[in-house]
């Protein structure tokens, strides 16, 4: 479903993304794991091209994109992937003047012209399918961050797109509200929604995906499944990486 070759990305003349490839196949959940600004975020918004890549290219079903620094994608072109992308952002983004209703709907509305009935339809079935439908005329600011994360997670599914992408979904979370949104990624997951996030936390990464990627300094050090990555790393560097990381592992992997 989605391919990255030779992503290139750099912030003036700093190189934060080298040469990376990445594949994710349609109905997988795949984890970028390392320390922070290893790349992981840069690399996640280059996928719905919140960032654009320097080098490389990007394919998603059959669109192609290719990248360089004298030559960059058409406006177009680049909507055509976001609208095929959900993106939830690791401190929510909701919109505090719109009630959680109103957030999930807002995008039907604005970017695909929805009719509201039609709007508030599909809102309604998102926020019952994250259990939070009893809050639908709450403001944002009234809601646990766990809850606001759950309407966060509505509103990225609301346009059906092909991938989910989740910037570090729970780090802003204490462990009690982060578990509410594992639950609802886990879910997700086992109804083959394809997925690329962005954490720290090695519970939930070991747990819901099947593969794991590990970045550092903008490259990728090691990937492959999930239980090998944690338990039989071939590289020392994820060695290291990973056993510094003080989570318990969960006994039932991702399959």
């Amino acid at each position: 479903m989605i391919k990255l070759e030779n992503i290139e990305k750099f912030f003036g003349e700093h190189r934060v993304l080298s040469s990376v490839d990445l594949t994710l196949a349609p109905g997988n959940v795949t984890a970028l794991i390392g320390p922070s600004g290893s790349g992981k975020s840069t690399l996640l918004r280059c996928v719905n091209l919140l960032e654009i890549p320097e080098g490389g290219s990007l394919e998603l079903g059959e669109q192609r994109l290719e990248f360089s620094r004298e030559h960059q994608p058409r406006r177009d072109a680049v909507l055509a992937i976001r609208r095929r992308t959900g993106m939830v952002f690791q401190n929510f983004q909701l919109f505090p003047h719109l009630t959680v209703q109103q957030n999930v709907m807002e995008g039907l509305l604005t970017v695909l012209k929805w009719d509201k009935a039609r709007a508030r339809e599909r809102a309604h079935e998102l926020l019952t399918k994250v259990g939070i439908a009893h809050k639908a005329d709450a403001w944002p600011a009234t809601l646990s961050g766990g809850q606001q994360q759950r309407v966060a997670i509505a509103r990225a599914l609301a346009p059906s797109p092909e991938v989910l992408l989740c910037d570090e979904p729970t780090s802003a979370l204490d462990p009690g509200l982060a578990a509410e949104v594992v639950e609802v990624l886990k879910q997700l997951a086992k109804e083959g929604m394809t997925m690329l996030m962005a954490t720290h936390d090695l519970r939930l990464a070991a747990s819901i995906a099947r593969d794991v990627v590990f970045l550092n300094n903008g490259v990728v050090v090691e990937a492959g499944a999930s239980r090998q990555i944690f338990t039989q790393p071939r590289q020392a560097e994820t060695a290291r990486f990973v056993s510094t990381l003080t989570q318990t592992l969960p006994e039932a992997w991702a399959e």
